[in-house]
């Protein structure tokens, strides 16, 4: 028996799209003499279709699609696809059998996940019973992604006679996801005795990135096969009776690249999914819209990007240097705007209110605010959207500007610690120097005030990061975070500052989720609570 793994990207609610795309991979599949071909999950309908899946007019386009499909399965073929369903009222992830023009069966997922990005007991009812099916001789088992990350859907497919299960996923990338997702489909390798083969969805949606990487498992827990991660892929796998045979093994990516890859595909699929004819940002001299430029231009190409240096009195002369450096470096298109006048004007203005009263916050949100209009006002004008350059950790404890910095369309390191961004600096610098060394080791400055840093106001970034990493990835407690060696204060002010900063944080951007636990979908606090921890 030779299956084929269709690693597709598809998009939510593109229901011909993503139907072609299913269909170009059967007649590759065909052409490769395999008979029977997986898909990811809902790969019909995309993953996740969230609300419109409390539509029955979605429903019933999807039934629609699902028949034209069936129909049009070369003949030889066996297609196992994922789609929403609905039945007797109730609605379903479900997986599909198509052979011979027809829905042979159809399998309901059992193990809703509703925990991190995932509300599926929102929209689905669970299936309760296994399906398994019989194809060259091998009886085959069909489960869907959480299927598979609990134990009894396997065994139910097992005791229903499955000598190979067939797992259908949308499996979303977060930090070292990949050797999670081995150590749980080997305990249900353990557990069963049946070989796997996992077929994850690609592709960016919204705050999620899905990365592929879908592989094959025998009997033993060995990897036979290992598709690429991070881009659409066709693959083949052969079967000695139910047990796969050795096929290509694509090593893995070190951590670095898979999160610049995980950016990269984030930035393309919201962008040309969405339909912006390209990006503008603002380019500080700073290592953050540095950064930001560079997964840009590799995301979407030098012409579609659009930079930005906005000057003001404070400045640095080696700031508006090494910005038009790294803008000549990468090609785009690059304008420096000053913003004194402006802000000038919007001084004399106030000057009445702010009578008597020291320079100080206000002023300095002000220019942010100036330079945030301004780039709005280019993307009204040409239509592309802006990226914002702030990261976690900024995001985390409010060192960022409303209706400034956080002006925009799409947040490219909102889940982006600082301490990850000097990391994928360098790893860029690896592939090829394009962000000016001088960049990456001045002292991070948001140069709104003379002689200002990022710790004048904030811990240093290290210890910020791990406190942050500890009470917002990990929901540790303040006594937990103290227990792992930091001073009382710098957990106060940062757990402080994280809470008070929820009502900024529901006001950005979205923007790609490579953490454990991003800003978002993730993490839902309250804005308005009383709750403190005590220290």
């Amino acid at each position: 028996m030779k299956l084929a793994i269709a690693q597709i990207n598809c998009t939510v609610g593109d229901l011909a799209g993503n139907a072609f795309r299913i269909l170009e991979s059967c007649r590759r599949a065909s052409e490769a003499g395999a008979t029977l071909l997986l898909t990811p999950e809902l790969a019909l309908a995309g993953y996740p279709a969230e609300d419109l899946l409390l539509r029955e007019d979605f429903y019933q386009a999807c039934d629609t699609a699902l028949g034209s499909l069936a129909a049009s399965v070369p003949a030889g073929l066996t297609l196992i696809v994922g789609h929403p369903a609905q039945q007797d009222g109730k609605h379903f992830n479900a997986a599909s059998v198509i052979r011979e023009g027809r829905i042979f069966a159809t399998y309901h997922k059992q193990k809703l996940p509703n925990y991190s990005v995932f509300d599926e007991v929102r929209y689905f009812e669970p299936g309760d019973e296994p399906l398994v099916f019989e194809h060259e001789g091998v009886r085959i088992g069909v489960v869907i992604c959480a299927d598979v990350w609990e134990q009894e859907p396997a065994i139910r497919a097992r005791r229903a006679g499955a000598q190979l299960l067939l797992a259908l996923n949308a499996s979303p990338y977060h930090l070292e996801k990949q050797l999670t997702r081995y150590e749980v489909l080997r305990e249900r390798v353990r557990e069963t005795g049946l070989p796997i083969v996992y077929a994850n969805l690609i592709g960016g949606q919204d705050e999620l990135v899905f990365d592929g990487a879908s592989f094959v498992l025998n009997r033993e827990g060995l990897l036979m096969m290992q598709m690429p991660a991070f881009e659409e892929a066709f693959g083949l796998v052969e079967f000695d009776g139910a047990e796969p045979l050795p096929a290509e093994v694509i090593p893995e990516e070190p951590l670095e690249a898979a999160v610049y890859k995980a950016l990269c595909l984030g930035v393309h699929d919201y962008i040309v999914k969405n339909g912006f004819p390209g990006v503008v940002l603002g380019l500080s001299g700073g290592i953050d819209s540095a950064l930001t430029l560079a997964i840009a231009v590799d995301a979407l190409g030098a012409e579609r990007v659009r930079a930005v240096m906005m000057p003001s009195r404070f400045t640095a002369d080696i700031s508006q240097n090494d910005a038009a450096q790294m803008a000549e470096n990468l090609g785009v298109h690059y304008t420096e705007l000053p913003i004194e006048h402006l802000f000038e004007t919007f001084l004399d203005s106030l000057a009445g209110e702010f009578e008597g009263l020291p320079f100080d916050l206000a002023e300095e949100n002000l220019q942010a605010r100036i330079r945030g209009t301004l780039l709005m006002a280019l993307s009204n004008k040409f239509g592309s959207i802006v990226l914002t350059t702030g990261n976690k950790s900024e995001m985390g404890v409010g060192y960022s500007t409303l209706y400034g910095d956080m002006a925009g369309g799409f947040s490219v390191l909102k889940d982006v610690p600082k301490t990850m961004v000097y990391r994928l600096s360098h790893y860029r610098n690896s592939v090829a120097p394009i962000i000016p060394m001088r960049i990456i080791t001045r002292a991070p400055s948001a140069e709104l005030r003379h002689d200002q840093t990022d710790q004048d106001s904030l811990p240093p970034y290290e210890i910020l990061d791990a406190i942050m990493e500890a009470y917002v990835e990990y929901d540790r407690s303040p006594a937990e975070i103290a227990a792992m060696g930091f001073r009382t204060e710098d957990i106060r002010r940062v757990v402080t500052l994280i809470d008070r900063n929820e009502y900024k944080r529901r006001q950005a951007p979205v923007g790609v989720r490579i953490t454990h636990r991003g800003f978002g979908k993730d993490r839902r606090y309250p804005i308005t609570s009383k709750y403190k921890f005590e220290f």
